[in-house]
């Protein structure tokens, strides 16, 4: 197993931890908070770092003739709309939208969990 492989995996692996973190205690808390965006955008980061980190170990990681490349490609980017969304109603949003917010969070995070899985 070489070192760029178990970087990538440690780092895809953080990505659910937090990703999944900032989801679910947002679900049980039922109300955004701050610290679940950290959560969420350190999902983000650590999930694009372990994207370019397995891109080094393909050929063509570009590919969009491959399903798991295109997946690869689509996941950073719902976890991006997802977290910047949040930020907004954490910002700006009405405290019903902060209480209503995991209502969405399960589905998005249940989207890019499937994503995840075809990527193993």
């Amino acid at each position: 197993m070489t070192i760029m492989l178990i970087l990538s995996t440690s780092l895809i692996t953080l990505a659910v931890i937090f990703y999944s973190l900032g989801v679910w205690a947002e679900r049980v808390a039922r109300y955004l908070k701050r610290w679940h965006l950290y959560a969420l955008w350190a999902g983000f980061v650590f999930d694009v770092a372990g994207t370019i980190a397995k891109g080094k170990l393909m050929d063509n990681p570009f590919d969009l003739n491959d399903l798991h490349t295109l997946a690869v490609q689509i996941a950073p980017l719902l976890m991006l709309a997802h977290a910047g969304w949040a930020t907004m109603i954490v910002w700006r949003g009405s405290e019903k939208n902060r209480i209503e917010f995991h209502n969405y969070s399960i589905l998005v995070w249940m989207m890019w969990l499937i994503l995840y899985l075809g990527g193993m």
